[in-house]
């Protein structure tokens, strides 16, 4: 990493919104014209209502429309060249495991392991890679997330038109997810639907929990069965709303967590399998199936499974 410069926008700046924009959250436009600046202090600016669009203070989740005139505060940017450190193993994957392209959208094969974007105390996430690696490319934007010890299907837009038709899709449940998972014991169902609510919190250390409560949001998840292992079982998860952790909670509610689930898990099962080489959560984003927002093509995209789940299911066989 090159030492920090520190750069002054010296006057107020005032940017219309074009089409590429148009719909985009005003805290993400700010952070991307701001490179350099901390997100706190974007937000921080925002809230005491030294930026305006058309005149007026907004919330960070406004969206803008097409026209819009963002009034942006004199403000010191932190500027660093190659900030973003890209692990060997993750740019290989951005390199070359790439499932599905064409000018609008791409599906990546994402890894276990790493984040799909970057946060606190994070060195590199999925998206930040990709746009280092691709620096000519104009727009890259996560339609959707997959938790960081998640692999598969990972749908991004090149396009915000893409972006937009494609959030779209999700909301409407027009897009299909399929992931394969290895439950802890040998689950005696061979299909259920899950519809347990589940509630967001934090617990006292600060970390993201989520549990199925009454007071929870609806939740929906088909699990079914598809092969019985000495002491595992390997299912077909099928979650018709996206709650947080959607998957990992109804398993563990089922009595029955994902294998190598830190959060959600059994702490004795992990144990015994990272003792056998076992060492990742056995959750995959194995097939996403939607229709193209541009040419109205059904697409159907599936992602190998990883050797180590493979190893896992093979390795258990009865």
């Amino acid at each position: 990493m090159k030492p920090v410069q520190q750069e002054t926008h010296s006057g107020v700046q005032f940017i219309e919104v074009f089409e590429e924009n148009c719909d985009q959250r005003l805290d993400n436009f700010l952070i991307a014209k701001l490179k350099g600046v901390p997100k706190s202090r974007i937000y921080r600016i925002v809230r005491k209502g030294e930026v305006r669009v058309n005149k007026g203070r907004v919330d960070v989740k406004y969206r803008l429309k097409e026209g819009d005139v963002v009034r942006i505060p004199p403000i010191r940017v932190a500027e660093t060249e190659n900030n973003a450190f890209v692990p060997q193993s993750l740019k290989h994957s951005l390199e070359h495991d790439i499932l599905y392209e064409d000018d609008v959208l791409l599906v990546l094969n994402k890894p276990s392991g790493f984040a799909v974007h970057g946060g606190s105390g994070l060195d590199s996430a999925v998206i930040e890679g990709l746009r280092q690696l691709r620096p000519a490319a104009p727009f890259l934007e996560l339609v959707h997330r997959l938790d960081r010890d998640t692999s598969g299907c990972l749908l991004i837009a090149k396009k915000r038109s893409a972006l937009r038709k494609l959030h779209e899709l999700f909301r409407g449940d027009d897009i299909q997810k399929t992931y394969l998972a290895v439950l802890a014991g040998r689950w005696a169902r061979k299909k259920l639907v899950v519809t347990a609510p589940l509630q967001k919190n934090v617990n006292k250390g600060g970390e993201r929990m989520v549990e199925v409560s009454r007071s929870g949001k609806e939740a929906e998840t088909f699990f079914r069965r598809i092969k019985l292992l000495p002491n595992a079982t390997l299912v077909e998860a099928s979650p018709k709303t996206g709650r947080t952790h959607q998957i990992r909670v109804h398993a563990a509610w089922l009595g029955h967590p994902i294998i190598g689930d830190e959060r959600y898990g059994d702490f004795e099962v992990n144990k015994a399998f990272k003792k056998i080489g076992f060492k990742r959560m056995f959750l995959h984003a194995y097939r996403l199936e939607f229709v193209h927002p541009v040419t109205g093509q059904r697409l159907q995209i599936t992602a190998p499974v990883p050797k180590l789940m493979e190893a896992l299911i093979n390795n258990n066989d009865d």
